[in-house]
């Protein structure tokens, strides 16, 4: 045993000795003390950035509580509050997962599994990765030509179906990306595995190759939520609004999804454009009031990445098992 632990301490010294032909990694050091030192500085970015976000939102939900919450937009600080835009990002969350997560995944599993490697499939996906990288706001251009002008009918014009619908196919291409990257890291033994016991293709793929797959596609599908739940421009290009928005009594379901609607980032966006006058009655700033909006937003994202933890160590479980 102490012979072979010599002789393998020997082989790698000699391996790195080769390498690095016996000099130090001068350039290797420094590298990576540069990388150690940008990473530090990014996190003590981060850091600072939310220590005075969190600074300036603690007196808001000292002084305002729970009616910070329930409270509607307007234009007193002391009364406004985030629960229209806590709605309007919750049902677009709901549009987004609702249509771009089955199409996302089966256009994954499909040009994974079952599509044949030809110019033409390479062809698709080369643009699926070319969408993932344009900017948001010409999904929002798209938004308001298709959906907003075009199927007026169904959406009703500026509403918050066609924000959903638009936030929802903006992180499609993330999805189906993701879906690939996560199937392609399965051991080709897990399907030959399968097939080999007499199972089809879409047997091996539906009971072995997309549960080792789950937690990497429930990753990237978080980190996609979290994009379409933190994007401004689309929605400002639909016609999200800024200022106040009253609920009229009465409204049914239907009419509240094809009214004017609000969401988190747009609220965000209209109260750091606010004159900042204290309230008379809290002594609050609309200042105050978007810190804390953002911090309500920040929430949101880290529930959802929460709920996401707990579903990857869910199949992790059964996978290991």
């Amino acid at each position: 045993m102490a012979v072979t632990m010599n002789t393998r301490a020997s082989t790698q010294a000699a391996v790195r000795g080769g390498l690095v032909s016996g000099k130090r990694d001068v350039k290797g050091i420094l590298f990576a003390s540069a990388t150690l030192a940008c990473l530090l500085l990014a996190l003590l970015m981060l850091v600072l950035l939310m220590w005075e976000v969190v600074s300036q939102a603690i007196p808001v939900f000292d002084r305002r509580g729970f009616s910070f919450l329930t409270g509607e937009l307007g234009s007193n600080p002391d009364e406004v509050g985030v629960s229209q835009g806590l709605w309007g990002s919750l049902i677009i969350a709901v549009f987004v997962i609702g249509l771009s997560f089955p199409i996302g995944i089966a256009a994954g599993v499909y040009l994974e599994e079952y599509a044949k490697p030809t110019r033409f499939t390479r062809f698709i996906q080369l643009n699926i990765r070319n969408l993932a990288g344009i900017p948001s706001v010409v999904y929002g251009i798209l938004g308001l030509v298709v959906f907003v002008q075009g199927i007026k009918f169904f959406t009703g014009g500026r509403s918050i179906i066609a924000a959903g619908i638009t936030l929802a196919i903006l992180v499609l291409p993330i999805i189906i990306i993701t879906t690939t990257e996560a199937i392609r890291a399965v051991p080709a033994g897990l399907r030959e595995a399968g097939m080999g016991v007499g199972a089809t293709r879409w047997e091996s793929t539906r009971d072995h190759v997309l549960p080792y797959a789950a937690p990497g596609i429930l990753t990237g599908t978080m980190l996609a939520i979290a994009r379409a739940l933190g994007e401004a421009a689309p929605l400002i290009l639909i016609g999200a609004i800024t200022g106040a928005l009253r609920s009229a009594p009465g409204q049914g379901l239907v009419d509240k999804l094809q009214g004017k609607f609000t969401a988190m980032p747009i609220v965000i966006y209209g109260w750091s454009n606010e004159v900042n006058k204290p309230g008379k009655e809290t002594g609050l700033t609309f200042t105050d009031l978007t810190s804390a909006a953002i911090v309500v937003l920040l929430v949101m994202v880290l529930l959802l990445n929460v709920a996401a933890i707990l579903l990857r160590n869910r199949f992790e479980k059964g996978r290991q098992g």
